[in-house]
């Protein structure tokens, strides 16, 4: 007998005509892929409900996994920190993932929890709860944290490393959006010389700061 997830496909689990409120609690529900098995719960967006900016990762890390809140872990407050010095007040701002579960693998029983990149196929499963928080938010600006999102919004050949730091206009979930891509802020905290990708991180978000008018 074919399950809800055998589709891979969030569609059937998202209302119309919802807000973000209903919206997130319309997702703790979703079964359109068989990511929600092991994760302990959806992690929906969260932040300003008309932000100016929108910032799309890739997916929950173990802290936001158990906390069901995105970008609180250490890759959050890196990336609250380096909003603020390149001008960008983290507060107004809407973040949420590409991929609203945690994927990860197991070293041993009871090991630690280690991240696993979601497939092309599980991004695209979750798609609509990204095109309706993007309908809903209705965000000036897209900034894009690596290539996972990247690969999610702006199909499988992105590579962040030729376009991080531009302003780029395409058509995403059949509305245009302005972007501009970076480094996810967990690939900072992963840098040798984590001090230069700090700063070039910093240096891609002044550039959306600036398309913001900041």
């Amino acid at each position: 007998m074919k399950t809800p997830e055998d589709a891979y496909s969030a569609a059937p689990f998202v209302p119309a005509h919802a807000d973000l409120a209903a919206l997130g609690e319309a997702a703790a529900r979703c079964r359109g892929c068989p990511l929600h098995r092991d994760a302990t719960r959806t992690v929906f967006g969260a932040g300003a409900a008309h932000a100016r900016v929108m910032l799309v990762g890739e997916q929950p890390g173990d802290q936001e996994d158990r906390r069901g809140v995105p970008f609180v872990g250490p890759a959050g407050k890196l990336l609250d920190r380096a909003l603020a010095e390149a001008g960008i007040d983290p507060g107004e701002a809407y973040v949420t993932n590409a991929v609203k579960h945690f994927k990860f693998t197991r070293s041993g029983p009871g090991k630690r929890r280690i991240h696993k990149a979601p497939s092309l196929r599980e991004m695209t499963a979750c798609g609509p709860w990204l095109a309706a928080e993007l309908a809903l938010v209705e965000p000036e600006l897209i900034v894009v944290l690596g290539a996972t999102a990247g690969k999610a919004l702006l199909g499988s050949s992105f590579r962040v490393t030729q376009v991080r730091g531009t302003l780029l206009e395409h058509e995403i979930h059949g509305r245009p959006e302005r972007l501009v891509p970076t480094v996810h802020p967990s690939a900072v905290l992963r840098a040798d010389d984590r001090e230069a990708a700090y700063q070039g991180l910093v240096s891609d978000l002044g550039v959306a700061a600036g398309a913001l008018g900041r």
